[in-house]
C-alpha cells in the first residue's frame, strides 16, 4: 500500500488595504521606471527593432499558409488535370471508332440503303480545259 499524506488546510489570505496600497505603490514605481527607460534612444530604438521583429514573424505565419494553401490548390488542379486528359483520350479512340470506314458504310447501308457503285454504274467525265471551251 502506498503512504497517504494528510496536510492541513490552507486559508487564504485576506487582503488588507495596507498590502494593497504597498502593491500599487510598487507597480506605480516600476511603470514610472519603465516609461523613463522608454525615452532613452537605446531602449526606443530595441523596442521598434522588437516591433519589427514581431511584424515580420507575423509576416512569415501568414506567407507559409497562403503557400500551403496555393499548394493545395495546386495539386487539386493538377489531378483534375490528369483526369481530363484521361477522359479525352477516350473520347479520341471513341471518335476513331466511330469515324471509321468500315462503320460508316454499314450505317449508310443500313440507315439510308446506300450500296458502293457497281462498274457498270460508273460514269467517267471528261475533263475539258478551259481553252478548249472557247
Amino acid at each position: 500500500m502506498g503512504a497517504v499524506a494528510i496536510e492541513p488546510e490552507v486559508k487564504p489570505a485576506k487582503l488588507n488595504k495596507e498590502k494593497v496600497r504597498e502593491g500599487v505603490v510598487a507597480a506605480v514605481r516600476i511603470s514610472r521606471r519603465v516609461f523613463d527607460a522608454t525615452r532613452q534612444t537605446k531602449v526606443l530604438i530595441s523596442l521598434v527593432l522588437a516591433a519589427l521583429l514581431v511584424g515580420s514573424a507575423i509576416g512569415v505565419v501568414v506567407s507559409s499558409h497562403q503557400n500551403r494553401t496555393l499548394f493545395n490548390t495546386l495539386s487539386q488542379l493538377h489531378a483534375e488535370r490528369d483526369s481530363f486528359q484521361a477522359e479525352w483520350s477516350q473520347l479520341l479512340l471513341e471518335q476513331s471508332a466511330m469515324g471509321g470506314h468500315g462503320r460508316v458504310e454499314k450505317l449508310a447501308a443500313e440507315r439510308f440503303g446506300m450500296v458502293a457503285p457497281g462498274r457498270q454504274d460508273i460514269v467517267l467525265v471528261p475533263l475539258m480545259s478551259p481553252l478548249a471551251s472557247r
